[in-house]
């Protein structure tokens, strides 16, 4: 199957095996042989029309992107993130789902932006991806909430090539943080890049305008998530 559509994909029980919970997601397939997957983390309670072309431009590139909606245990309005155990479980059952499908672990990434992109650092720290990007990950030197420790206290835990992408303006990413952030990656056993742009045009998701010439900074980003994805999933 092709193009975009809704399933769920089942969570894991307790003895590792499928149970009987399930967690929907959004997935947009590319036409023809799939190069992998890129479990996408996201903190929207429904799809913008930016993160969709962003997931379209991936399955254009090759890649099964599976959106989780990782709010499935919460009441409509509630304002709750997803970390820790229901995070890990739900990037697992993506996982699962892909794999069912061909996929090889180490050709499944993960991509997150703001709260979700420090989602996706923790899973690189904590499941052996093939991958992973953050797009403006906060929780840099403190919690975001319980079950996401800073990132620069789990940077050294990193277990996949981790990519950061960053704007030098940001209020909720200084720039001495993202420096800290830096350091603390540097130290960890996989390759790790961090990017950071001037002003606040450091959103890939964000849509491009038809006058933006391609050396903007929301070009330049979706490219880097690209090749990062190119040069690691394999």
């Amino acid at each position: 199957m092709s193009g975009i559509f809704e399933d769920v994909a089942r969570l894991r029980g307790v003895d590792g095996q499928p149970g009987g919970n399930e967690v929907p997601i959004t997935v947009i397939e590319p036409e023809g042989h799939a190069r992998g997957g890129i479990v996408v983390l996201h903190e929207s309670r429904k799809f913008t029309d930016a993160l969709l072309d962003l997931m379209r431009a991936l399955a254009t590139e090759g890649w099964i992107a599976v959106a989780p909606n990782l709010f499935h245990r919460e009441d409509v309005g509630s304002d709750a993130k997803v970390f820790g155990d229901n995070l890990f479980a739900d990037f697992d059952a993506c996982h699962d789902w892909l794999t069912k499908r061909g996929v090889l672990g180490d050709c499944i990434g993960a991509l997150g932006f703001d709260d979700a992109g420090a989602a996706a650092f923790l899973v690189a720290t904590n499941r052996p991806i093939g991958a992973a990007v953050s797009v403006a990950a906060r929780g840099i030197t403190s919690s975001l909430a319980d079950g996401a420790p800073p990132l620069v206290e789990a940077a050294p835990a990193l277990q996949a090539p981790w990519l950061g992408l960053y704007g030098d303006d940001d209020p909720e990413t200084p720039t001495e943080h993202v420096e800290a952030l830096k350091d603390a990656v540097s130290r960890a056993a996989v390759a790790t890049h961090v990017v950071v742009y001037s002003g606040l045009r450091h959103r890939a998701d964000e849509p491009r305008t038809a006058d933006e010439p391609d050396g903007d900074p929301i070009v330049d980003a979706q490219t880097r998530i690209f090749d990062w994805f190119d040069a690691n999933l394999r």
